[in-house]
């Protein structure tokens, strides 16, 4: 699993690639740590090259959601894979985010 963080003006895009499960959801977590912990803007979810989400990935795309309900900006996610955006599906994820 590969995550890189960008910063474009008022927008954060992050890449996630790979599979996102339990033995590297701490990666990703270490990752967006000072998204969730600092001022947090308009946020894209690249997920093109997401291959896997296991539980432990949705947990941590729930964190970001929480964060983002509570400073209120908005994350859209882009790019996801046919059979990540069925795990989105499944569990109701997709009415967390915006897809673009």
């Amino acid at each position: 699993m590969e995550t890189k963080i960008e910063n474009k003006g008022g927008l954060t895009i992050i890449r996630v690639s790979g599979r996102l499960d339990t033995v590297n959801s701490g990666e990703f977590e270490k990752c967006i740590a000072p998204i969730l912990q600092g001022e947090m803007n308009e946020t894209n979810i690249d997920c093109s090259g997401l291959d896997y989400i296991s539980s432990s990935g949705l947990r941590l795309f729930l964190m970001l959601y929480k964060v983002s309900v509570e400073k209120k900006v908005c994350i859209t996610i882009t790019g996801m894979k046919p059979e990540v955006k069925s795990v989105f599906d499944i569990t109701g994820f997709t009415k967390l985010f915006l897809f673009g």
